[in-house]
């Protein structure tokens, strides 16, 4: 088993995962990524987001899609898990437990002092395990998104100010 940071060279496999991804969480027809979109966000100048790959015997069978956030209560970045997918033929192997361990290291060695992903409420084995590794629910809050014409319209909005 390997963890390694992807490269450009990986970004076909990546958007084979995410679309991966996707159908299991029976969203396929929503993913609007493509490789172009990818490499955009993933390998510029100044890349926002990160993408750790799990392989086992030389077949990537694993992402953990990330960014850096912040809190300011605790003044401190921490790391945001966007995605996490391994393969079902390689589940039940180390490789989701390898990614978050990787990125829980890189957060401690960054000084980040949170690191935190979402979960859907109806991934009863993602939860199980999450429990298991000491991640509890963060049941006080309620995550919103604006996204689509609902993120156009707010951009737009005109203040009275």
């Amino acid at each position: 088993m390997n963890i390694r940071r992807a490269t450009s060279a990986d970004l076909p496999i990546i958007l084979t995962l995410i679309r991966d991804l996707a159908e299991y969480e029976m969203e396929l027809d929503r993913v609007e990524a493509t490789e172009e979109s990818l490499a955009a966000t993933m390998f510029s100048d100044n890349p926002r987001v990160f993408c750790e790959l799990a392989e086992d015997q030389g077949e990537t069978v694993g992402l953990a899609i990330w960014f850096f956030n912040y809190s300011t209560w605790q003044s401190k970045y921490g790391i945001y898990l966007e995605d996490l997918f391994v393969k079902p033929h390689a589940r039940g192997r180390g490789h989701g437990l390898a990614l978050l361990k990787h990125l829980a290291a890189l957060c401690v060695e960054n000084g980040g002092g949170r690191f935190a992903w979402s979960v859907l409420d109806w991934n009863q084995p993602a939860i199980d395990f999450y429990t298991q590794l000491g991640a509890v629910p963060l049941s006080e809050w309620v995550g919103y998104r604006v996204s689509g014409p609902a993120l156009d319209a707010l951009a737009a909005l005109k203040t009275s100010r």
